[in-house]
């Protein structure tokens, strides 16, 4: 009965409720940038710096996390992810220096988003899930992550309008500390037996994953979505007012992009147990340059600005599944956590050039126009990178027995 009680539909619900706690709270950080830099005096670098070596420290301890899940099961990995997140919290909302929200914002927080989100949650899914299901499943663990983003967005929003920036982060914080009683029912208690019987030690298994060409060209596709999605997270709100509109719509196109996230996951999880899955990237990374390109060319409205939440929403994070879904149909999922870390290393390398760039070259010139024209370009590159990926099983794979 112990050993039973973990069932499939239990964890992914479990996984579920902790990538919408995560997500969910990380998602409405772009709206204490304005508060917050004026309060201390800050220009929109320091916060934006922040925020973009919160993205890179994710990435870069996202591999190591997900080692030690894979080797010794999720749980203690989240608890501990979840008690740095909420540690940042609290030390971004008492920080008064630009060091000490680095620290608290940036290196905290950062690290604990790589015990709790993506990699960890999707690795114990792939173990547990039929492969023919798996798609389907981090899909809708996925949409969960973004009905966070959704729902927490105008809490964060009203926290802020209702008892200041401050107080909101710990609020936020206390939020944030739910996620360690989910954690128990994705412990993979017996995880660390398990791994004394993989045929593949974790070095071999990264040798393999390197020396394949669509790997690498995936995680070079994935620096894309990083740079795309964190630069519009971090910086819209803030476009969106510097353009005249007002700060309620820039929460609301936020809003909107939790919102709409939610189906555009979770559709893309349901194509990608259907159809080619590196073809479906290719077509949401050019699909995501042309709504950019529309978004600047016509004018500026509130109606525009939410037709363009809703589209992008839809395309947000649609390519979550379907990269981690390649993973494990070419590689297997023995090692799901930690190859996945490594091309989501990649994916924050963008992050933090997304986040930190977009307040640079605005402190220097006054303007985002060079970052959309990037962003733009960068969506053509990553389709044209995408298209090559062989998604056939390895060789071990296909010589294992059913």
């Amino acid at each position: 009965m112990q050993k039973n009680w973990r069932t499939p539909v239990l964890v992914l619900i479990c996984g579920g409720l902790i990538m919408s706690l995560g997500m969910g709270v990380r998602h409405g950080f772009g709206l204490f940038l304005q508060p917050m830099t004026l309060d201390h005096g800050w220009g929109r670098e320091t916060f934006a710096f922040a925020l973009a070596m919160q993205n890179l420290l994710w990435g870069v301890t996202q591999p190591l996390t997900g080692l030690i899940a894979d080797r010794y099961g999720a749980g203690k990995v989240l608890i501990s992810g979840t008690l740095l997140y909420v540690l940042g919290l609290v030390g971004m909302a008492l920080s008064t220096t630009g060091t000490g929200f680095v620290l608290s914002a940036g290196f905290l927080i950062g690290i604990g988003l790589s015990g709790t989100t993506f990699s960890i949650v999707y690795g114990v899914l792939g173990r547990i899930t039929p492969p023919e299901k798996r798609s389907l499943a981090l899909g809708i663990a996925g949409a969960a992550g973004s009905f966070g983003q959704f729902a927490l967005l105008p809490v964060s929003q009203s926290l802020i309008s209702g008892f200041g920036w401050l107080e909101a982060l710990l609020i936020l914080a206390a939020i944030a500390a739910l996620m360690a009683p989910l954690s128990v029912v994705l412990a993979e208690p017996h995880r660390d037996l398990a791994a004394g019987r993989h045929a593949q030690s974790a070095w071999d298994a990264i040798r393999e994953a390197f020396g394949h060409k669509g790997f690498n060209l995936l995680t070079l596709g994935y620096f894309v979505c990083g740079f795309q999605v964190v630069f519009i997270g971090v910086h819209l709100p803030a476009y969106l007012t510097d353009k005249g509109l007002s700060a309620n719509v820039g929460v609301t196109c936020l809003a909107l992009i939790g919102l709409f996230n939610i189906f555009g996951t979770f559709t893309a999880g349901w194509l990608g147990s259907r159809y080619s899955k590196k073809h479906l990237l290719a077509a949401i990374y050019i699909t995501r340059s042309v709504v950019i390109v529309t978004f600047l060319a016509v004018p500026l409205t509130p109606t525009s600005a939410y037709v363009f939440a809703m589209t992008i929403g839809f395309l947000w994070l649609a390519t979550v599944p379907l990269t981690n879904g390649i993973v494990a149909q070419v590689f297997g999922v023995a090692y799901l956590s930690m190859l996945g870390g490594f091309v989501f290393f990649s994916h924050q390398i963008g992050s933090f050039l997304g986040a930190w760039l977009g307040g640079v070259l605005f402190d220097r010139t006054g303007s985002y126009d060079i970052v959309w024209t990037i962003i733009i370009l960068l969506g053509v590159l990553a389709m044209a990178i995408n298209l090559p990926i062989d998604q056939r099983p390895v060789a071990r794979l296909q010589q294992q027995p059913a």
